[in-house]
């Protein structure tokens, strides 16, 4: 995964900044892309959530140009914020940077594996690619930047 057009867009992020939708602080926002990101390399254990006969259409809708929903309720979440793990902005988003260097060894060191995403199923290293540029990309717009 290539994040440095994003992870700089995350580095002009300030504690108090509002977003221009959903609830999510720039902190909460960050630690959720860190554990997306866990999720995706088996640091962090999900059940899927849907239907498997349902996956084939949401995975297709997902893989396509369409952007993610503003709106979407996560079900591995719920509807309200997480507790902040880390201390800071500044150190969610260094641990943030760490977690995409452990993602690209995980998938480096276990060549076609496929791991689970609570919506779409199992996903292989280049679904988890095409997913995470547009769940980034979804979340750095609440805060306005395009990239």
């Amino acid at each position: 995964m290539n994040s440095e057009i994003i992870i700089n867009s995350l580095n002009h992020l300030t504690p108090d900044q509002n977003p221009l939708w959903g609830k999510m602080t720039p902190q909460h926002m960050v630690e959720h892309l860190y554990k997306t990101v866990q999720a995706s390399i088996n640091e962090i254990s999900l059940e899927v959530f849907t239907e498997e006969r349902k996956i084939p259409v949401l995975k297709k809708l997902f893989l396509g140009n369409r952007p993610l929903p503003k709106e979407f309720m996560n079900p591995a979440i719920g509807p309200d914020l997480l507790p902040l793990e880390f201390i800071s902005l500044n150190s969610a988003i260094d641990e943030l940077k760490k977690i995409i260097e452990r993602y690209n060894t995980f998938f480096e060191s276990n060549p076609g594996i496929q791991t689970t995403h609570p919506v779409f199923g199992y996903l292989t290293k280049e679904e988890w690619d095409t997913f995470h540029l547009k769940h980034f990309k979804h979340h750095i717009s609440q805060f306005g930047f395009d990239e």
